[in-house]
């Protein structure tokens, strides 16, 4: 039997110092190393405040953080995880998909992703593309009301 895949890399909310890094670290300690996931686009959701992934062109990339989890708490970070990102809401949020991404030093492993899940909120106004595929660099981050995600 093959270990669960115990990877999710975050570009957004979920990444270290963002102001949802805490849901990240409910499900235990873990390992954040900078990456790259290539072929896929970024983009910035208003008045929401949040990002959100979408398969893009292949010269497209989004930059964030690969968290490592160890095998004894994957279950139990993976259960916030879900739960932040809307995946069992009907209908989901995001999606949960499996992908490749490139560390810093290269190396490409498997990771999961969350995946936004609302295509037609793609084509009302407040989606905007983000340049170079960083959320950090956006001024406009600032969660829009208490208890909003």
């Amino acid at each position: 039997m093959t270990a669960p895949l115990t990877r999710v890399f975050v570009y957004g909310t979920l990444m270290p110092g963002e102001r949802n890094a805490d849901v990240a670290a409910r499900g235990g300690r873990f390992e954040a190393t900078p990456a790259r996931l290539p072929g896929f686009r970024l983009l910035h959701l208003l008045p929401e405040a949040y990002p959100a992934v979408v398969p893009g062109e292949p010269h497209e990339e989004v930059r964030g953080y690969v968290l490592t989890y160890p095998q004894d708490g994957w279950d139990r970070a993976l259960h916030f995880l879900d739960t932040l990102e809307g995946v069992h809401e009907t209908p989901p949020l995001y999606t949960r998909e499996q992908v490749s991404v490139t560390s810093e030093d290269g190396e490409s492993v498997s990771a999961w992703v969350y995946v936004y899940a609302l295509a037609a909120r793609l084509h009302q106004p407040g989606v905007l593309p983000v340049p170079g595929g960083d959320w950090r660099h956006l001024p406009d981050r600032a969660r829009p009301c208490p208890g909003d995600r």
